[in-house]
């Protein structure tokens, strides 16, 4: 397979709305795109006959509360799922007609980031520790009820490990193979080799010991090789341990391109059948490009983004600070 090597990146904003960070964004095929978003609001493709747009759909509200939506999944094309940070924590199934609350955890320290489903009817989400392990919901219903795993058949948190709620890509799916990527004092990676049924922990030399340092956002091209990418969003120009890289399914973690651009990034994506040599990063600094499994980048763009998702190798949307973008390279 030829080593592409694209040099620019095009982007055509689709939604503006100034009081919108958007950090949940998903493909479902090639006519099917949703978003989720603070002040509870839910979004994607709009028709009019011929003409598309992106905008809001729906709006969630618990009480006079603006629910704050970091996490969303959208296992087929006729059901969604939304999950809110802070506490409690709500996790909504949308389907076309109606709006059902499938979880509430009322605990204090609930903060959910990131959610993902294996099929149409087995999903995760993944939190900060509200006991001495990191928070983890299962479903195997299609959504409909949602268990939290026992600290007892998970590994212990370290002190001051959590994770980010910075782009919804802190899990990762392979078939059903499972990482999660924690941050904070302690960054490392949870796998489960069997759709979230028993649990492994293993150590990544990314830069961590502090409450804003680690990996913000991972992913897998298969099942062996795997990206992470974070650091500390408060240094977003420092580039030292920031970028690390797996060939043997999570095991074992090398820092790539230590001390080269990009430093602080939020969100990692492989491009698709790229033979998981092409990558793309982005973040509120800039989009970023690798087409060697990320011994090298080049810098494609320094207009701002959150999150990522490619509906092909060559298009992607992304979002981020009050807009919505499709991303095409070149």
């Amino acid at each position: 397979m030829k080593t592409r090597n694209i040099s620019k990146v095009e982007i055509e904003t689709l939604f503006q709305d100034s009081l919108l960070n958007v950090r949940a964004i998903e493909i479902d095929n090639k006519e099917a795109f949703s978003f989720a978003a603070p002040n509870g609001k839910i979004g994607g493709n709009l028709f009019y006959g011929d003409t598309e747009k992106i905008g809001v759909r729906k709006q969630i509200k618990l009480d006079s509360t603006n629910l704050n939506f970091r996490s969303l999944a959208t296992p087929n094309n006729k059901t969604g799922f939304v999950l809110s940070i802070s506490s409690p924590a709500l996790l909504y199934k949308i389907d076309i007609d109606s709006i059902k609350l499938v979880y509430q955890e009322n605990h204090p320290k609930a903060f959910y980031d990131s959610m993902d489903f294996w099929n149409n009817q087995e999903g995760i989400a993944i939190g900060d520790p509200t006991e001495d392990c990191m928070s983890i919901i299962i479903t195997r219903d299609g959504g409909n009820t949602w268990t939290k795993l026992s600290c007892d058949d998970l590994p212990k948190a370290k002190e001051g490990e959590a994770a980010f709620a910075a782009s919804d890509t802190n899990i990762a799916i392979v078939g059903d193979y499972t990482w999660v990527a924690t941050g904070g004092k302690a960054s490392r990676i949870l796998f489960s080799p069997d759709k979230g049924n028993t649990w492994e922990v293993y150590k990544t030399p990314i830069i961590q010991g502090k409450e804003t340092t680690g990996m913000y956002s991972l992913d897998f091209y298969d099942e062996n090789n795997g990206f992470a990418i974070g650091g500390d969003y408060t240094k977003p120009n420092d580039t030292l341990n920031n970028k690390i890289r797996t060939n043997d399914g999570g095991k074992t973690w090398q820092v790539v391109a230590n001390g080269k651009k990009p430093g602080y990034r939020s969100c990692v994506q492989y491009i698709p059948n790229s033979n998981g040599k092409e990558l793309v990063t982005v973040g509120f600094k800039g989009i970023d490009y690798s087409n060697d499994s990320g011994d090298s980048w080049k810098h494609l763009s320094d207009e701002s983004f959150y999150t990522i998702r490619f509906l092909n190798d060559s298009v992607a949307y992304a979002a981020g600070k009050g807009r919505i973008g499709k991303l095409t390279f070149r």
